[in-house]
């Protein structure tokens, strides 16, 4: 990923409506899996469209400093 976070702001703008598999620190030997599509980017935020199987939408956002600091990696399909 980038460096800066107007440079990764850039590059998920180009990747809007792409699959994506999340992975964010959920403790302190917890990993969180999410698979989802790159719905919205917003000037500090960006949002993630979950699908858990069973028919519902959940959504959930993470900021640009989340992957500047590692606490996310986001890979793309």
């Amino acid at each position: 990923m980038p460096e800066t976070i107007v440079e990764i702001k850039k590059e998920l703008d180009d990747r809007i409506g792409q699959p994506v598999l999340v992975k964010a620190q959920a403790g302190r030997k917890r990993v969180a899996t999410h698979h989802g599509v790159l719905s919205k980017t917003y000037p500090a935020i960006f949002i993630v469209h979950l699908n858990d199987g069973q028919g519902s939408l959940d959504r959930i956002s993470y900021s640009y400093t989340d992957i500047l600091t590692h606490n996310i990696s986001l890979a793309f399909e």
